[in-house]
């Protein structure tokens, strides 16, 4: 199977970005292109990130999709994805959000934030915990460009993994100081307990997630920096919230990460 030309892969990532700019969702790529390969998608994803660079955001981490056994079998899939979290993505724990989303869900996780670089191939889980220089809970904010969430995995890597923001709890933690196997984690939506869930669901731990990740994007020339933060992907399902909206995820042994969403911009 050939790959698509570079002049596509601009054409495609111009659609997802112009869907950004209008909050109008696409039809998916694959509609048009049903053959689009993996390879393909991370192509146009990196042309976006592209962009984006040169437009002043800054890379500031990844995160890690497709996590779980349920999501994997839902998008008949066998293994991750991933995408980059920039600048402008991380929006602060209790202050008003009021960035413009097409169709968002959210998500609870463990956000890592690195303490010193890690480059794959060849990462062990003993690399990836010396790394780690603290934990902290966070609330992911899932979204995607493509319409009625009509995704297949070519759709989602190549619309950067499905990211649309972050915010990040303000308590850091030790990761020698919980074991985010057993952690339990609950969701709870304007005072209503939405899931429940524990990090065993994040591929049997999170910290897997963050060794699958450095070693998959290390042939590709991208290295896990110190300070970026990386999502290992969510405990729960995915649940669509609205503006208006308060989102708190408890997690045992790393305490609290709320979310608040303001009125929609004009």
């Amino acid at each position: 199977m050939n790959a698509i030309d570079a002049a596509t892969v601009g054409d495609l990532a111009k659609r997802l970005q112009q869907a950004y700019e209008t909050g109008t969702p696409i039809d998916p790529l694959v509609a048009q292109w049903p053959d689009l390969t993996i390879t393909d998608a991370y192509r146009i994803q990196q042309e976006q990130v592209r962009g984006w660079v040169e437009a002043g955001e800054i890379v500031k981490g990844h995160k890690v999709g497709l996590s779980s056994p349920a999501m994997q079998q839902q998008m008949g899939v066998d293994q991750p994805d991933f995408g980059h979290l920039t600048s402008g993505m991380f929006h602060l724990e209790h202050q008003p959000i009021t960035a413009r989303f097409l169709q968002p869900r959210i998500e609870p996780e463990v956000a890592f934030v690195l303490g010193r670089e890690l480059r794959g191939p060849g990462v062990t889980t003993a690399d990836a915990a010396r790394a780690v220089e603290f934990v902290l809970p966070a609330l992911e904010i899932v979204d995607s460009r493509i319409r009625d969430w009509r995704i297949s995995i070519a759709d989602t890597v190549a619309d950067n993994a499905s990211s649309g923001g972050v915010v990040l709890g303000t308590k850091p933690t030790p990761l020698s100081a919980v074991d985010l196997r057993l952690m339990g984690c609950s969701l709870q939506r304007s005072g209503e307990l939405l899931a429940t869930g524990t990090g065993g669901a994040v591929l049997g731990s999170p910290l897997n997630a963050l060794v699958w990740l450095a070693n998959t994007i290390g042939p590709l020339g991208i290295a896990l920096e110190p300070g970026h933060v990386v999502l290992p992907g969510t405990m729960t399902q995915a649940f669509f919230v609205h503006p208006g909206e308060t989102v708190v995820a408890h997690m045992h042994g790393l305490g609290d990460v709320t979310a608040t969403f303001g009125p929609s911009p004009a």
